[in-house]
């Protein structure tokens, strides 16, 4: 029979009893054993050292075992009692067995007798600190799969914010407010590189102060985004070593990381926490997932702008070949009247004068020169109309 170390109370008043129980039978087989004789100092030495395990004499000398019993449940101490009492004492022990106690010893008993009584007893210490941790264990694994689930829901926002969005400002508060939720921080703010300028303009942000808040869509000197700008790696900052840059005025742990194309930063997320808690490894590499589909924004954003361009650049030239197309269809309407009139002068005025090929050769002429002047009235009908109903 092996304990696992086990303290055990004894309040006993007879050193005869205590020392039988306690150094011959209980101390050999490892349990830690407190004797004393009083009941005051036993009341006292149950709320300090919180026993696994409290054995009381019910013939104690002042204040009665059952007394002892009822102020150790008054006091809310959970360890179970078992009482010592002589034979012929069993009416005493039902009693005891009302106000709480488990289990009883009737003096004379021998080794074995006192330690089946006090494993016995044990074993309802040893099962409910076994479903305390187990209850321990449950609480903590549903806070960490609730943190997960969290932390998953705020991914999945921005990944469909960055599908379905098309308001930048929008996307980039979703974005902070993302990255706040995951690293459990009270800050938080986003800056983009300026294309121009190369700069890391205020984007974005939550709870700067007011201060730093008015910098939007300008640069902003918190003295530790720079270094990431730099190195294009994660950095995370907490305690004595944060003390040295000025983000340190809004809280004690930090982390920076970079938006990131290919290797080139193209912008930077910083959260920010008020305690001296470590933003850890997984953490950081959520942060990362987030700046990820940042970086997926940024780069739809420059596409959506490239094809707009060039859309209106390619509604600019059509515009500008309709145009010229209309401008030369004019010039050439303008040539065809102007050929007309002195064709047609030839034809009725000196007809006499021409030979019978020459004239039907200025009548085919005539013809082609009407054809094509038809054809450009019917061609430009048709545009009319269209331009009408526009």
């Amino acid at each position: 029979m092996t304990s696992t170390g086990e303290q055990i109370l004894i309040v006993e008043s007879d050193p005869d009893i205590s020392d039988l129980v306690g150094r011959q039978a209980l101390q050999p087989l490892g349990y830690k054993v407190t004797v004393t004789g009083d009941a005051g100092a036993a009341i006292k030495l149950a709320i300090e050292n919180h026993p696994d395990l409290i054995l009381v004499n019910l013939n104690l000398h002042g204040l009665s075992g059952k007394d002892l019993i009822a102020a150790l449940t008054s006091q809310g101490i959970t360890a179970p009692l078992v009482v010592i009492a002589e034979k012929g004492q069993e009416q005493s022990v039902i009693q005891s067995f009302r106000l709480g106690a488990v289990d009883a010893i009737l003096w004379p008993a021998r080794d074995a007798e006192v330690v089946r009584v006090v494993e016995r007893a044990l074993q309802q210490t040893r099962e409910t600190r076994t479903r305390l941790k187990l209850d321990r264990q449950l609480e903590a694994a549903n806070q960490e799969l609730q943190r997960k689930v969290h932390e998953l829901t705020a991914l999945l926002s921005i990944g469909k914010a960055v599908i379905s969005t098309t308001d930048p400002r929008r996307l980039f508060d979703q974005i902070v407010d993302g990255a706040m939720q995951v690293a459990e921080a009270e800050t938080g703010w986003l800056m983009i590189r300026d294309e121009n300028t190369r700069a890391f303009l205020l984007t974005a942000h939550r709870n700067l102060p007011e201060s730093w808040a008015k910098k939007v869509n300008q640069p902003l000197d918190d003295g530790i985004s720079s270094l990431v700008a730099v190195s294009a790696e994660t950095l995370a900052v907490h305690g004595v070593p944060l003390e040295k840059f000025k983000v340190a005025v809004l809280g004690k742990s930090a982390a920076v990381v970079p938006i990131k194309v290919q290797s080139e930063v193209i912008g930077l997320l910083i959260v920010v926490r008020k305690t001296e808690r470590e933003i850890e490894k997984v953490t950081q590499s959520l942060l990362e997932a987030i700046a990820d589909y940042a970086s997926i924004s940024l780069i739809n954003a420059r596409l959506f702008r490239v094809v707009e361009q060039n859309a209106e650049a390619a509604r600019m030239n059509e515009k500008y070949r309709v145009a010229m197309l209309e401008s030369l269809r004019e010039s050439i309407r303008e040539e065809i009247q102007g050929s007309m009139y002195p064709l047609e002068s030839l034809l009725s005025g000196n007809s006499g004068a021409l030979t019978e090929g020459q004239e039907q050769a200025l009548k085919t002429i005539q013809g082609s020169l009407q054809c094509v002047a038809r054809s450009d009235e019917k061609t430009v009908a048709p545009d009319s109309a269209k331009k009408g109903n526009g």
